[in-house]
C-alpha cells in the first residue's frame, strides 16, 4: 500500500493519506519522549509522505499538542489535515508540585475538566489553537464519551445531555463557519457508535480498538448503519495498543493494558499465518482494516524516526491474498471482513 494515497472521509469533502500519524506517544505514554525525538518523527512522518496527524489535549496532557504544532507550523498549511479532540479542557492544578500525571509517564502538570458544553466545546477549541500555535485545525472530534471514563451509567447519560442540548451546537457553528470541516468521535467500545447515530449528525468515527486484526465485532451491526448514512472511519489503535506490533513476547500490551494469555494465544495463531506467508505481524494488522471501504486512514503512533519509518515499511510490505484466506479458514478473522485486495 501506498502511504501517500488518499481516501474521502465520510461525509466530508476531506481528503486523508491512508496511513497518518497517531500523536499519543509523543505525548508520553508509555515512555519519555524527548523533544528532538517527537520533532524527528513528525519529520519522518512528512517525509514519507504523511499528511494527516491526529492529536488531543489529553496526550500529555497538552504536550502533544505543543509537539505537533512545532512540527507543523511552518509546513505549507494547504498541503495536511490535522484533527484533534473535544470534550476536555486544561487548567492548572491546585499544586503542581504533587501532582500526578498518571496515566501519562511524562506529559505536563495540567489537570482536565470534562465540559461537554457549548462554552466548554469553545474553550478545548481555542486552547488547541494556542497549543498548536495554529488559526484552525480541520476534524474536531468528540473524545472520551463512554464508560471507561464516565462511568456509571447516569453520569455518562448526564454527559450525552450536556452534548445533546448544547455542546454539538458549537461544533455545528464551527463547522458552517469554516473553522473546522468535519465532525467526529472516539470510539473505544462497542454499542457507542449507535448511540452517537441516533443523537448526532456524525461525519465520521475515530475507531480504536474495537476494529483491529483481534476484533471485528462492529461488523455485525454497528459499522452496516454507519455505511447507509455515509458516515467513515479513522482507525486507531490499529497495534491493540502493542501487542499486534511486538508480537506475543513477555509483557506485550493488549488495549492499554498486559495481555491476557487467551490474547496472547490468539496473536501466536495469527503470527503463525503471517510467517508462513511471509509477511511481519505489524504489516497485517496496519493493512488489514484499510480493507473496509468505509475507512479512510490508519493512525499509528511512534515515538522514535525509526518506528515511523518501520510502519511505513510495514504498511508498504506486499500481502498475498492467501494470507486473509488462510486466517479466515483458522477463525481467526471474522468471515465476512473486508480485506485488502
Amino acid at each position: 500500500m501506498n502511504p501517500a494515497e488518499t481516501r474521502v472521509l465520510g461525509r466530508t469533502d476531506v481528503r486523508l493519506t491512508q496511513l497518518g500519524f497517531g500523536g499519543a506517544s509523543i505525548g508520553e505514554l508509555f515512555a519519555k519522549v524527548s523533544e528532538a525525538d517527537s520533532l524527528a518523527c513528525l519529520s519522518a512522518a512528512w517525509d514519507s509522505g504523511i499528511r494527516y496527524f491526529d492529536t488531543a489535549p489529553w496526550y500529555g496532557r497538552g504536550l502533544s499538542e505543543l509537539r505537533t504544532g512545532a512540527g507543523l507550523r511552518d509546513r505549507p498549511r494547504d498541503e495536511y489535515v490535522l484533527s484533534t479532540k473535544v470534550g476536555r479542557w486544561l487548567r492548572a492544578p491546585a499544586d503542581p508540585a504533587t501532582f500526578n500525571r498518571a496515566p501519562w509517564t511524562g506529559g505536563l502538570n495540567f489537570e482536565v475538566v470534562f465540559d461537554y458544553s457549548y462554552d466548554g466545546i469553545m474553550r478545548s477549541y481555542e486552547q488547541s489553537q494556542l497549543r498548536l500555535g495554529l488559526t484552525r485545525y480541520d476534524l474536531a472530534i468528540i473524545h472520551d464519551l463512554d464508560l471507561l471514563y464516565h462511568a456509571p451509567e447516569w453520569r455518562l447519560e448526564s454527559h450525552f445531555a450536556q452534548l445533546a442540548t448544547s455542546g454539538f451546537r458549537a461544533l455545528s457553528e464551527l463547522k458552517a463557519a469554516g473553522l473546522i470541516r468535519g465532525i467526529g468521535a472516539g470510539i473505544n467500545a462497542l454499542g457507542l457508535i449507535p448511540r452517537f447515530l441516533d443523537l448526532f449528525d456524525m461525519d465520521f468515527f475515530l475507531v480504536a480498538m474495537p476494529y483491529t486484526l483481534l476484533q471485528q465485532e462492529v461488523l455485525e451491526e454497528e459499522f452496516p448503519r454507519c455505511v447507509k448514512r455515509g458516515v467513515g472511519f479513522v482507525i486507531g489503535a490499529v497495534f491493540s495498543s502493542g501487542v499486534l506490533a511486538t508480537g506475543a513476547v513477555p509483557g506485550a500490551h493488549y488495549n492499554y493494558a498486559p495481555a491476557p494469555p487467551d490474547i496472547l494465544e490468539r496473536v501466536r495463531r495469527i503470527e503463525a499465518v503471517c510467517a508462513r506467508h511471509g509477511v511481519p505481524l505489524p504489516a497485517a494488522a496496519l493493512q488489514f482494516p484499510l480493507g473496509h471501504p468505509g475507512v479512510a486512514s490508519v493512525i499509528p503512533g511512534a515515538s522514535r524516526p525509526h518506528q515511523v519509518e518501520r510502519n511505513v515499511a510495514a504498511f508498504r510490505h506486499p500481502i498475498p491474498a492467501e494470507l486473509w484466506i488462510e486466517l479466515k479458514a483458522e477463525r481467526l478473522l471474522a468471515q465476512d471482513a473486508p480485506v485488502p485486495s
